[in-house]
């Protein structure tokens, strides 16, 4: 079978003909000619026009073929259009000035989601800047033409990008039928937000029925704002974080007095034991939590009241877990624990937000947020981090998008 019967079986370009193939240097160069009494199209308006001459050749990178590099060789037309003078024709299989072809942007972008941009390169002979105006190119289109509608939750959360306070806002759709990323932000503050709310659209706004998001307060003070009748849910997977903070900050500062007044260090290489679920602790450490739990240590208070605050979760009404709520505060306030404490006053002042949770049949939280801003992570790990802003948007809503693709003839993976 010859090689352009293949590239015509596989990707046909209307108006164009696949011609002499040759291999020079290792590369596979395909020929390709206009199509016999075909006009060209103006790349401005897309209408056919007079040809007026032509350009010099150009090559454009081709998917490989058997590990060969493949390139189409064409020399443009220029054409002389009634309405907007001399332009260059529009050529199907490529982008203005681009030298990589559609179909091999569309290859590298699916080789780009599991693989580092460096390593796509360096495998399929292209540079770093290829891979990403290929990727940029899917996002492009993608976002263009994703559908916002029937969008009922939201979830809000921060990562961070860089060494230092630079942190990302991600806001991502956590219905039980679809959950994607909708919008990166730079930095965490009031402006952010409020400029995906600009993005969203007033219509889909008002059609919100739950958002979730920790307490920050620029969040906060935002969703009151923007979406007062929409249930805002106080995160499950960060208000055990608050706990677990606090457990850890108490469990420091009494090793540290035990050292200081010369008892032996009881609760050395005891850290994991007090903060992990008792599901996920090996024998050891469950061993390890029966002997501390034996002791009438501070760290040790703080713990049983933080594992009795796991049964807030099993209620089924909101005016059971509000009863709770308020008979669990008490309890830490009375414990002379100052970390604890600080959190039951910050969940007495949120505790709405907090009993929300229970106002919603679906019980959301942003542990579905925490397992995407993972894979987000995971995506500027294994780059080893991106220098601009635009580079981390871009590869994150290639990972976590869910956006559509290009339409093409033919998959070539």
């Amino acid at each position: 079978m010859l090689i352009k019967t293949i590239l015509n079986k596989t990707y046909p370009v209307k108006g164009f003909v696949y011609g002499k193939v040759s291999l020079e240097n290792n590369v596979v160069v395909v020929n390709v000619t206009p199509r016999k009494n075909s006009r060209a199209i103006c790349s401005v308006c897309h209408r056919p026009s007079p040809t007026y001459d032509h350009l010099k050749e150009r090559r454009f990178k081709f998917i490989p073929l058997w590990g060969l590099a493949v390139e189409l060789c064409y020399q443009p037309r220029r054409v002389k259009c009634p309405e907007h003078g001399v332009k260059i024709e529009k050529i199907p299989w490529a982008d203005g000035k681009s030298s990589v072809c559609e179909p091999f942007k569309l290859f590298l972008a699916h080789w780009a989601k599991s693989l580092s941009w460096k390593e796509v390169a360096r495998h399929f002979k292209v540079s770093w800047q290829n891979v990403f105006e290929s990727v940029h190119y899917v996002v492009e289109y993608g976002l263009k033409h994703r559908c916002l509608d029937n969008v009922k939750a939201l979830g809000v959360d921060e990562i961070q990008y860089r060494r230092g306070h630079n942190y990302l806002t991600l806001v991502y759709q956590i219905d039980s039928h679809c959950r994607r990323l909708l919008f990166v932000g730079k930095d965490r503050s009031v402006k952010t937000l409020l400029r995906f709310f600009y993005r969203f659209g007033k219509e889909r706004t008002q059609q919100l029925e739950a958002i979730c998001s920790d307490l920050w307060k620029a969040y906060v003070k935002v969703i009151k704002r923007k979406i007062p009748e929409c249930v805002h849910i106080l995160d499950r997977f960060h208000v055990m974080k608050y706990l677990n903070d606090a457990v850890d900050q108490t469990r420091r500062a009494e090793t540290a007095q035990l050292k200081h007044d010369g008892y032996e260090p009881i609760l050395h290489k005891s850290r994991w034991c007090l903060l992990k679920n008792k599901r996920n602790q090996n024998t050891s450490q469950l061993a390890r939590l029966r002997e501390l739990v034996q002791y009438n240590l501070k760290t040790i208070r703080c713990y049983l009241l933080k594992e009795a605050f796991g049964h807030f979760w099993t209620y089924k009404t909101r005016w059971g877990a509000e009863r709770f709520l308020k008979t669990w505060i008490t309890r830490a306030m009375r414990s002379k624990l100052p970390e604890l404490k600080k959190v039951a006053k910050r969940l007495r002042k949120h505790q709405d937000l907090l009993l929300n949770y229970f106002s919603f049949k679906e019980r959301l939280s942003n542990g579905i947020v925490e397992g995407l801003n993972l894979k987000a992570k995971l995506t500027m790990r294994k780059s080893f981090g991106f220098k601009r802003f635009e580079t981390i948007e871009v590869a994150l809503f290639h990972t976590l998008g869910n956006l559509p693709e290009p339409p093409a003839t033919h998959r070539f993976y």
